[in-house]
């Protein structure tokens, strides 16, 4: 008895299978060509992170305050800053993340406070190595021919506690 019951369930869940199939089967496809068309998406996809350029100044906003690396949770981001002028502000000229390790959670972005870091709408960052993933978004913003402006780098001959005081005790 308990071999035609299994075989009666069996034929049950095939039929019941082919029910599913079937109406689905003149249902319109969900499934993206990949390669050969390109994903829509949601206005609210949070890629990973990369710098903004504003129209104004034709560069980032960056101004190597630190804030996102001391907030990374992840510890992944490393900012280097130098001055253009002897009191202004600084200007970074090395921004790397290590995307191997971040967990995108957007806290850079959010506690930014020139607002010049944003989310990509990038869904193809690819490597193949962890090596790949450490990237410089300033040198990865020129590549990409986004930064019209260089910000300028120090007088070289003006050394580190040099100043007018300086000078004019000397003299």
């Amino acid at each position: 008895m308990g071999y035609f019951r299994e075989i009666y369930e069996g034929g049950a869940s095939l039929v019941e299978g082919m029910k599913v199939t079937f109406r689905r089967l003149f249902h319109p496809l969900v499934t993206v060509q990949y390669p050969r068309k390109a994903l829509t998406l949601s206005p609210a996809f949070r890629g990973h992170t990369e710098l903004k350029i504003f129209e104004d100044t034709g560069t980032h906003h960056c101004i190597a305050c630190l804030t996102c690396e001391r907030m990374c949770p992840s510890g992944v981001i490393k900012v280097e800053g130098v001055k253009t002028a002897p009191k202004g502000p600084k200007v970074a000229s090395r921004y790397e993340i290590d995307f191997s390790k971040c967990s995108l959670c957007g806290i850079c972005v959010e506690c930014c406070p020139t607002d010049t870091l944003q989310f990509s709408t990038e869904y193809e960052l690819v490597g193949d190595n962890r090596g790949e993933f450490v990237i410089d978004l300033l040198a990865r913003l020129r590549a990409k021919g986004g930064i019209t402006a260089e910000p300028v780098a120090p007088d070289a001959s003006v050394k580190k506690g040099d100043s007018k005081k300086g000078e004019r005790a000397a003299a």
